[in-house]
């Protein structure tokens, strides 16, 4: 069955897109804010996609959603107002101090399976 690109929900449409820009094996993806709009389930396929490509392709990925950061992300780079606010592992550089900064929210970085998150804000 053949379906328009509008007909597709958001996630079958970000699949898809992803799909599309991996046809050609670029050494690099961008993502700019792929979760925007997923629901729990396409967040999981989305999450999943990214930590196959994640396997062969270089992920730049940005994004305001720490868990969308998976795994296989090894470097965070961190901005406000527009300049590079910190570089490094991301061990070092998802830690309360760096992200409460940024978001000027106090909050508390957890991790769990190689995901983080924020709480308490």
């Amino acid at each position: 069955m053949c379906r328009s690109f509008s007909d597709m929900s958001s996630g079958e449409a970000r699949r898809f897109l992803i799909g599309r820009a991996l046809v050609h094996n670029p050494q690099v993806l961008i993502l700019d804010e792929p979760s925007n709009s997923l629901d729990l389930h396409a967040l999981h396929m989305l999450r999943t996609t990214m930590r196959r490509v994640a396997q062969k392709t270089v992920i730049i990925l940005v994004t305001h959603s720490l868990p969308d950061i998976i795994p296989e992300i090894d470097r965070v780079v961190l901005f406000k107002d527009g300049k590079i606010f910190q570089d490094g592992p991301k061990e070092k550089v998802l830690t309360d101090a760096p992200i409460s900064s940024v978001f000027d929210v106090p909050v508390r970085i957890r991790s769990a399976d190689g995901y983080y998150y924020a709480t308490g804000y």
